[in-house]
């Protein structure tokens, strides 16, 4: 995509605390207690491959706003009737950009394609023009960009249907993000929880399972 060029992107408005989570419907959240024992939170990002139910549960638990980008298993949605719909007062940000907690918070879910069939899955082209177009809306800064695939870099799961997405990494260095949130990376891979990329500055941050960070 070609645009025109933009005013500088201005600095991130952090000093927040983030719940994070990703891929499991983790046993110390998903209880009766729930938010007993937890530190008081400013929004919480869900990574994907999340059910449904599990981010209505936070909705009803949490008064922050619950934001979540889709995962590569489709299980986000709940049944309703006979249908299947998205799961309510939580906040869809894949492909846009959502201002919550004082945030701007870009969205992207799902991973680069790795089988023919399957849902929660892009193209390298569908993610160039997804991603580049979700810089556009971008312009104005963004603080946090919210993915399920990790960018490439250190984060890349080792087999193929766990590699890096390129397409991210371009967004982070041209929109400089101050924090990366993803998940699709899991504990067997035996990854840092965090780095900070050499190109954009970011701090990358593997939401598997829950985590509470101060970004």
């Amino acid at each position: 995509m070609t645009h025109a060029a933009l005013p500088p992107t201005p600095a991130p408005r952090l000093g927040k605390r983030l719940m994070l989570l990703a891929d499991q419907v983790h046993p110390f959240v998903y209880r009766d207690a729930f938010p007993q024992g937890v530190p008081a939170v400013d929004a919480v990002l869900a990574a994907g491959d999340l059910p449904g139910y599990y981010l209505e549960f936070l909705a009803t638990k949490l008064t922050v706003p619950v934001i979540y980008v889709h995962g590569n298993h489709a299980n986000e949605l709940v049944s309703e009737g006979e249908g299947r719909v998205a799961p309510r007062g939580v906040i869809d940000a894949h492909g846009r950009v959502v201002e919550e907690a004082g945030l701007r918070v870009a969205g992207w879910g799902g991973v680069p394609r790795y089988r023919k069939d399957g849902e929660g899955q892009y193209s390298a082209a569908q993610a160039r023009w997804g991603l580049g177009r979700l810089a556009w809306q971008s312009r104005r800064g963004v603080d946090v960009l919210l993915t399920h695939a990790p960018p490439t870099g250190p984060h890349a799961g080792a087999d193929y249907a766990h590699r890096g997405c390129g397409a991210i990494a371009a967004f982070m260095v041209r929109r400089r993000p101050a924090v990366v949130v993803h998940g699709h990376i899991h504990e067997y891979e035996g990854r840092k929880l965090e780095y900070t990329d050499p190109a954009s500055g970011a701090r990358v941050l593997n939401a598997y399972g829950y985590r509470v960070v101060e970004v």
